[in-house]
């Protein structure tokens, strides 16, 4: 009889947990200050106006607002804006 168990379920058995990139929040999305937006390997959408970039490339809305997606330049980058919402005020008067 032996006195060890098979080793194979041992040495198996681990894996990393995914690390859940992409685009978190749309085009016409309304965000708060402080929402993630994109979660990126690399800097493939820079951040525009109203938008902060984390050191692993996280971007994140800065203010609260409506995001938009554009691009811009030569070489046609794409860029994330939040813009500010219009104040219901100026609506109504008109």
């Amino acid at each position: 009889m032996a006195h060890k168990k098979g080793q194979g379920s041992i040495k198996n058995g681990r894996d990393s947990k995914s690390q859940r990139r992409g685009v978190k929040k749309f085009g016409g999305e309304k965000v708060r200050a402080g929402n993630i937006l994109i979660r990126q390997v690399g800097g493939t959408v820079k951040p525009g106006k109203g938008v902060g970039q984390g050191k692993d490339f996280t971007l994140f809305a800065l203010t609260d607002g409506t995001v938009r997606f554009y691009k811009r330049g030569r070489e046609r980058r794409t860029f994330i804006a939040v813009d500010p919402f219009v104040e219901d005020a100026a609506v109504a008067a008109e």
